[in-house]
């Protein structure tokens, strides 16, 4: 069975934090109306404004505990929060593309909740998915490249047994793992590391799951992991099906 496990060191960072996440099993993710996902993103993007009452970017609460949050291991310089570009794409009025259902679902909760969100084809995972620190000689290989650039050591990332999934907690994927067109079983979550918005991640949670469920079907198993409970079943044969 594949699992999830949000790994001590990670926590020894961020002993507060709280990741949410969403099991998606069985999902169509072909819908070719992307038409329709650009107005649920554009939608958002307005919903997100709020988070922004001060016209300068940096000082809005949701962009500093971020930031904060990188400085307090080694990232690559330039390297932001996942929602920060999203935020910023809102405030400036630059639409976001559509890329794929499931990615633009979890990109429309990011924007509505000002909470980084990621997705991952659970079926290209070799062995378990860990959150954890880097070593620093995973293999990663991003989109637009093929040359493999490891993290730094010490650096956040999810991780399999073949490399790095995600660099920076959501801040660039590795191509082995994108969600695609041909996605059927999807591992999607959401990160807070401050402990403050504990009811914001629930209801992110839940609402991403629900619109995963009415867009492409499947079935959603959901979870927020914090200290006490870091790991969950994220193999789509552990859910048994849901009956017709």
């Amino acid at each position: 069975m594949k699992k999830f496990r949000v790994e001590d060191p990670f926590w020894d960072l961020f002993p507060e934090a709280r990741i949410g996440v969403v099991v998606c099993r069985g999902v169509d993710n072909t819908d070719p109306d992307r038409e329709k996902y650009a107005n649920i993103i554009a939608s958002a993007q307005i919903e997100a404004m709020k988070y922004l009452p001060d016209p300068e970017f940096s000082q809005n609460e949701v962009v500093q505990v971020w930031r904060e949050a990188f400085q307090q291991f080694k990232t690559k310089k330039g390297a932001r929060s996942s929602v920060e570009a999203l935020l910023k794409r809102a405030q400036k009025g630059n639409p976001l593309n559509p890329i794929n259902p499931l990615v633009d679902l979890y990109n429309a909760i990011s924007l509505w909740y000002a909470l980084p969100c990621g997705g991952e084809d659970i079926d290209t995972f070799e062995g378990d998915l860990r959150l954890t620190l880097a070593h620093g000689d995973e293999a990663f290989v991003t989109l637009g490249t093929e040359i493999s650039e490891p993290p730094f050591p010490g650096e956040v990332v999810y991780k399999d047994d073949a490399g790095a999934v995600c660099r920076c907690l959501n801040w660039r994927e590795a191509v082995r793992t994108m969600l695609t067109e041909h996605t059927q079983n999807a591992f999607l979550c959401l990160e807070m590391v401050d402990g403050k918005r504990l009811d914001d991640l629930t209801d992110a949670v839940e609402s991403l799951a629900a619109q995963v469920s009415f867009h492409l079907g499947g079935q959603c198993q959901t979870a927020i992991l914090d200290v006490k409970n870091p790991e969950i079943e994220i193999d789509p044969s552990h859910y048994p099906k849901m009956e017709p």
